[in-house]
Protein backbone atom coordinates (compact mmCIF):
# COMPACT_ATOMS: atom_id res chain seq x y z
CA UNK A 1 0.00 0.00 0.00
CA UNK A 2 1.33 3.66 -1.52
CA UNK A 3 1.69 5.71 1.94
CA UNK A 4 1.92 9.82 1.51
CA UNK A 5 3.02 12.57 3.82
CA UNK A 6 2.70 16.47 3.10
CA UNK A 7 5.18 18.89 4.40
CA UNK A 8 6.70 22.81 3.64
CA UNK A 9 10.59 22.62 2.92
CA UNK A 10 12.86 25.40 4.43
CA UNK A 11 12.26 27.21 0.92
CA UNK A 12 8.28 26.70 1.24
CA UNK A 13 7.71 24.38 -1.35
CA UNK A 14 4.93 21.99 -0.62
CA UNK A 15 6.21 18.89 -0.33
CA UNK A 16 4.66 14.98 -1.09
CA UNK A 17 6.16 11.72 0.07
CA UNK A 18 5.02 9.06 -1.98
CA UNK A 19 6.17 5.96 -3.25
CA UNK A 20 9.27 6.73 -1.59
CA UNK A 21 10.69 9.79 -3.38
CA UNK A 22 9.69 13.59 -2.37
CA UNK A 23 7.71 15.04 -4.77
CA UNK A 24 7.09 19.34 -5.19
CA UNK A 25 3.70 20.47 -5.87
CA UNK A 26 1.16 23.22 -5.89
CA UNK A 27 -2.71 23.14 -5.25
CA UNK A 28 -4.14 26.73 -6.53
CA UNK A 29 -8.06 27.59 -7.32
CA UNK A 30 -11.51 27.12 -6.02
CA UNK A 31 -13.40 25.15 -8.14
CA UNK A 32 -14.63 22.52 -7.68
CA UNK A 33 -13.81 20.72 -10.65
CA UNK A 34 -10.77 18.58 -9.46
CA UNK A 35 -7.89 18.71 -12.60
CA UNK A 36 -4.58 17.23 -12.11
CA UNK A 37 -1.84 18.67 -14.80
CA UNK A 38 1.40 16.39 -15.88
CA UNK A 39 4.12 18.22 -17.38
CA UNK A 40 6.48 16.35 -20.29
CA UNK A 41 10.41 15.84 -20.34
CA UNK A 42 12.76 18.00 -19.52
CA UNK A 43 10.44 20.65 -17.51
CA UNK A 44 8.74 21.17 -14.49
CA UNK A 45 5.51 22.64 -13.05
CA UNK A 46 5.65 26.02 -13.78
CA UNK A 47 5.30 25.11 -17.26
CA UNK A 48 2.44 25.22 -16.51
CA UNK A 49 2.27 28.63 -15.18
CA UNK A 50 0.70 30.40 -18.41
CA UNK A 51 -2.46 28.15 -18.26
CA UNK A 52 -3.00 27.51 -14.32
CA UNK A 53 -4.46 31.28 -13.12
CA UNK A 54 -6.89 31.14 -15.95
CA UNK A 55 -7.92 27.54 -14.99
CA UNK A 56 -8.05 28.58 -10.83
CA UNK A 57 -11.48 29.92 -11.20
CA UNK A 58 -13.38 26.81 -12.39
CA UNK A 59 -10.90 23.61 -11.12
CA UNK A 60 -8.69 22.99 -8.27
CA UNK A 61 -5.57 22.34 -9.94
CA UNK A 62 -2.27 20.55 -8.83
CA UNK A 63 0.66 20.48 -10.48
CA UNK A 64 3.28 18.72 -9.74
CA UNK A 65 7.06 18.14 -10.18
CA UNK A 66 7.87 14.69 -11.56
CA UNK A 67 9.98 12.39 -9.98
CA UNK A 68 13.73 13.09 -11.14
CA UNK A 69 12.18 17.14 -12.20
CA UNK A 70 13.24 20.89 -10.43
CA UNK A 71 11.90 20.79 -6.96
CA UNK A 72 11.30 16.89 -6.94
CA UNK A 73 13.73 14.35 -5.35
CA UNK A 74 16.05 12.41 -8.35
CA UNK A 75 15.86 8.77 -7.26
CA UNK A 76 19.35 6.87 -8.04
CA UNK A 77 18.97 3.74 -9.96
CA UNK A 78 17.23 3.47 -13.64
CA UNK A 79 13.65 5.31 -13.18
CA UNK A 80 10.67 4.13 -15.42
CA UNK A 81 7.51 5.37 -16.51
CA UNK A 82 5.86 2.63 -14.35
CA UNK A 83 7.13 4.96 -11.41
CA UNK A 84 5.51 7.89 -13.17
CA UNK A 85 2.29 6.56 -13.95
CA UNK A 86 2.68 5.15 -9.76
CA UNK A 87 3.01 8.67 -8.66
CA UNK A 88 0.22 10.10 -10.29
CA UNK A 89 -2.14 7.47 -9.03
CA UNK A 90 -0.73 7.97 -5.33
CA UNK A 91 -0.98 12.08 -5.81
CA UNK A 92 -4.28 11.77 -7.16
CA UNK A 93 -6.00 9.30 -4.31
CA UNK A 94 -4.02 11.09 -1.03
CA UNK A 95 -4.75 14.45 -2.03
CA UNK A 96 -8.69 13.17 -2.46
CA UNK A 97 -9.01 14.26 -5.70
CA UNK A 98 -10.43 11.21 -7.05
CA UNK A 99 -12.05 10.96 -9.75
CA UNK A 100 -10.40 13.64 -11.17
CA UNK A 101 -9.62 15.06 -14.63
CA UNK A 102 -5.99 14.76 -15.93
CA UNK A 103 -4.14 16.97 -18.53
CA UNK A 104 -0.84 15.75 -19.70
CA UNK A 105 1.37 17.19 -22.92
CA UNK A 106 4.55 14.76 -24.75
CA UNK A 107 5.48 12.20 -21.93
CA UNK A 108 3.36 13.75 -19.61
CA UNK A 109 0.42 12.93 -21.99
CA UNK A 110 2.08 9.08 -22.11
CA UNK A 111 1.70 9.26 -18.39
CA UNK A 112 -2.01 10.37 -18.42
CA UNK A 113 -2.99 7.58 -21.07
CA UNK A 114 -1.34 4.60 -19.31
CA UNK A 115 -3.23 5.67 -15.86
CA UNK A 116 -6.76 5.48 -17.74
CA UNK A 117 -5.68 2.04 -18.86
CA UNK A 118 -4.58 1.02 -15.33
CA UNK A 119 -6.99 3.25 -13.07
CA UNK A 120 -9.76 4.19 -14.88
CA UNK A 121 -11.68 4.37 -11.20
CA UNK A 122 -9.62 7.37 -10.39
CA UNK A 123 -10.11 9.59 -13.68
CA UNK A 124 -13.03 11.93 -14.37
CA UNK A 125 -11.34 12.16 -17.77
CA UNK A 126 -8.30 12.73 -19.76
CA UNK A 127 -6.65 15.36 -21.79
CA UNK A 128 -4.07 14.17 -23.97
CA UNK A 129 -1.66 16.46 -26.69
CA UNK A 130 0.96 14.57 -28.64
CA UNK A 131 2.65 11.65 -26.54
CA UNK A 132 5.60 10.22 -27.98
CA UNK A 133 4.26 7.35 -28.70
CA UNK A 134 6.54 6.01 -31.66
CA UNK A 135 5.84 2.32 -31.16
CA UNK A 136 2.32 2.70 -32.45
CA UNK A 137 4.52 3.82 -35.59
CA UNK A 138 6.09 0.92 -36.19
CA UNK A 139 4.39 -0.62 -39.41
CA UNK A 140 3.97 2.45 -41.14
CA UNK A 141 6.50 2.69 -43.45
CA UNK A 142 5.77 6.48 -44.97
CA UNK A 143 6.89 7.85 -41.29
CA UNK A 144 10.03 5.02 -41.30
CA UNK A 145 12.32 7.97 -42.03
CA UNK A 146 11.24 10.53 -39.34
CA UNK A 147 11.25 8.03 -36.79
CA UNK A 148 15.00 6.81 -37.68
CA UNK A 149 15.81 10.65 -37.47
CA UNK A 150 14.11 11.08 -33.68
CA UNK A 151 15.54 8.08 -32.71
CA UNK A 152 19.12 9.38 -33.85
CA UNK A 153 18.41 12.66 -32.20
CA UNK A 154 17.40 11.03 -28.79
CA UNK A 155 20.69 8.70 -28.99
CA UNK A 156 23.02 12.18 -29.48
CA UNK A 157 21.01 14.06 -26.73
CA UNK A 158 21.46 10.99 -24.27
CA UNK A 159 25.36 10.93 -25.41
CA UNK A 160 25.89 14.40 -24.56
CA UNK A 161 24.01 13.88 -21.05
CA UNK A 162 25.93 11.13 -20.30
CA UNK A 163 29.09 12.91 -20.95
CA UNK A 164 27.93 16.32 -18.97
CA UNK A 165 27.30 18.51 -21.78
CA UNK A 166 23.59 18.96 -20.01
CA UNK A 167 23.19 22.45 -22.08
CA UNK A 168 24.49 21.37 -25.48
CA UNK A 169 22.10 18.22 -25.23
CA UNK A 170 18.99 20.76 -23.87
CA UNK A 171 20.12 22.77 -27.32
CA UNK A 172 20.07 19.54 -29.53
CA UNK A 173 16.88 18.27 -28.47
CA UNK A 174 15.15 21.49 -28.39
CA UNK A 175 16.28 22.59 -32.07
CA UNK A 176 15.51 19.16 -33.55
CA UNK A 177 11.74 19.20 -31.32
CA UNK A 178 10.47 22.73 -32.08
CA UNK A 179 13.22 24.11 -34.59
CA UNK A 180 16.12 26.15 -35.54
CA UNK A 181 16.05 28.97 -33.32
CA UNK A 182 13.95 28.18 -30.99
CA UNK A 183 16.56 27.35 -27.75
CA UNK A 184 17.90 31.24 -28.14
CA UNK A 185 13.89 32.44 -27.88
CA UNK A 186 13.50 30.32 -24.81
CA UNK A 187 13.47 32.49 -21.56
CA UNK A 188 16.98 32.28 -19.57
CA UNK A 189 14.64 30.32 -16.73
CA UNK A 190 13.45 27.45 -19.07
CA UNK A 191 16.81 27.08 -20.62
CA UNK A 192 17.72 26.55 -17.23
CA UNK A 193 15.34 24.23 -15.90
CA UNK A 194 16.01 21.87 -19.44
CA UNK A 195 19.53 22.16 -18.20
CA UNK A 196 19.23 21.14 -14.78
CA UNK A 197 16.45 18.34 -15.74
CA UNK A 198 18.89 16.93 -18.40
CA UNK A 199 19.49 14.03 -16.00
CA UNK A 200 15.95 12.90 -15.69
CA UNK A 201 15.82 13.17 -19.15
CA UNK A 202 18.89 10.26 -20.03
CA UNK A 203 16.20 8.37 -17.31
CA UNK A 204 13.80 8.36 -19.80
CA UNK A 205 16.04 7.47 -22.44
CA UNK A 206 17.10 4.52 -21.00
CA UNK A 207 13.87 3.47 -20.10
CA UNK A 208 13.12 0.22 -22.43
CA UNK A 209 9.14 1.13 -21.47
CA UNK A 210 9.43 4.77 -22.51
CA UNK A 211 8.07 4.52 -26.08
CA UNK A 212 6.14 1.37 -25.57
CA UNK A 213 2.59 1.30 -26.13
CA UNK A 214 -0.70 -0.69 -26.83
CA UNK A 215 -3.59 0.26 -28.18
CA UNK A 216 -5.61 -2.81 -26.21
CA UNK A 217 -4.83 -0.57 -22.92
CA UNK A 218 -7.29 2.43 -23.56
CA UNK A 219 -9.25 0.60 -26.17
CA UNK A 220 -11.79 0.21 -23.48
CA UNK A 221 -11.78 3.57 -21.70
CA UNK A 222 -15.14 4.76 -21.29
CA UNK A 223 -14.59 7.95 -19.95
CA UNK A 224 -14.22 10.95 -21.72
CA UNK A 225 -11.08 11.56 -23.71
CA UNK A 226 -9.84 15.14 -25.60
CA UNK A 227 -6.65 14.11 -27.98
CA UNK A 228 -5.40 17.03 -29.22
CA UNK A 229 -2.33 18.35 -31.44
CA UNK A 230 -0.97 21.19 -33.09
CA UNK A 231 -0.70 22.02 -36.97
CA UNK A 232 2.92 23.24 -36.74
CA UNK A 233 4.05 20.04 -34.85
CA UNK A 234 6.86 17.54 -36.20
CA UNK A 235 4.97 14.88 -38.34
CA UNK A 236 5.05 12.34 -36.48
CA UNK A 237 2.64 13.28 -33.95
CA UNK A 238 -0.15 13.73 -36.37
CA UNK A 239 0.11 10.05 -37.01
CA UNK A 240 0.48 9.18 -33.52
CA UNK A 241 -2.72 10.76 -32.78
CA UNK A 242 -4.84 9.22 -35.82
CA UNK A 243 -3.51 5.68 -34.59
CA UNK A 244 -4.71 6.78 -31.25
CA UNK A 245 -8.06 7.84 -32.06
CA UNK A 246 -8.34 4.54 -34.27
CA UNK A 247 -8.08 2.72 -30.84
CA UNK A 248 -10.30 5.27 -28.84
CA UNK A 249 -13.05 5.43 -30.93
CA UNK A 250 -15.30 7.50 -28.17
CA UNK A 251 -12.34 10.24 -27.43
CA UNK A 252 -12.64 13.62 -29.20
CA UNK A 253 -9.92 15.07 -31.47
CA UNK A 254 -9.18 18.48 -32.12
CA UNK A 255 -5.85 20.27 -33.78
CA UNK A 256 -4.48 24.05 -32.26
CA UNK A 257 -3.96 26.17 -35.30
CA UNK A 258 -0.90 27.85 -35.37
CA UNK A 259 0.67 25.87 -32.54
CA UNK A 260 3.34 22.81 -31.77
CA UNK A 261 3.97 20.57 -29.40
CA UNK A 262 4.16 23.26 -26.56
CA UNK A 263 0.17 24.76 -27.25
CA UNK A 264 0.18 25.25 -23.35
CA UNK A 265 2.95 28.09 -24.01
CA UNK A 266 2.31 28.75 -27.54
CA UNK A 267 -1.12 29.96 -27.48
CA UNK A 268 -2.11 29.33 -23.86
CA UNK A 269 -5.92 31.18 -24.56
CA UNK A 270 -6.60 28.46 -26.79
CA UNK A 271 -5.71 25.94 -24.88
CA UNK A 272 -7.73 26.93 -21.96
CA UNK A 273 -10.68 27.54 -23.84
CA UNK A 274 -10.79 24.13 -25.24
CA UNK A 275 -9.60 22.13 -22.05
CA UNK A 276 -12.37 24.12 -20.18
CA UNK A 277 -15.25 23.68 -22.96
CA UNK A 278 -14.42 19.85 -23.31
CA UNK A 279 -14.50 19.14 -19.46
CA UNK A 280 -17.67 21.63 -18.99
CA UNK A 281 -19.50 19.35 -21.16
CA UNK A 282 -18.65 16.01 -19.66
CA UNK A 283 -18.95 16.67 -16.38
CA UNK A 284 -22.28 16.38 -14.70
Amino acid sequence: MNTIHRSTSADGIQMTAVNGVRLAYEMQGSGEIPLVMVHGSWVSRRNWDLVVPHLADSFRVLTYDRRGHSDSERPSGQGSVREDVADLAALIEHHGLAPAWVAGVSFGASIALRLAGERPDLLLGIVAHEPPLFSLLGDDPAVAPMLEDAARTVTAVAERIASGDHAGAAERFVEAMLGPGTWTRLPPEVRQTMVENAPAFLDEANDPDELVFDLDWVGGFTRPALLTQGDQSPSQFPAIMTKLAEGMPSAEVITFMGAGHVPHTEDPEAYVEELVNFVHRHTP
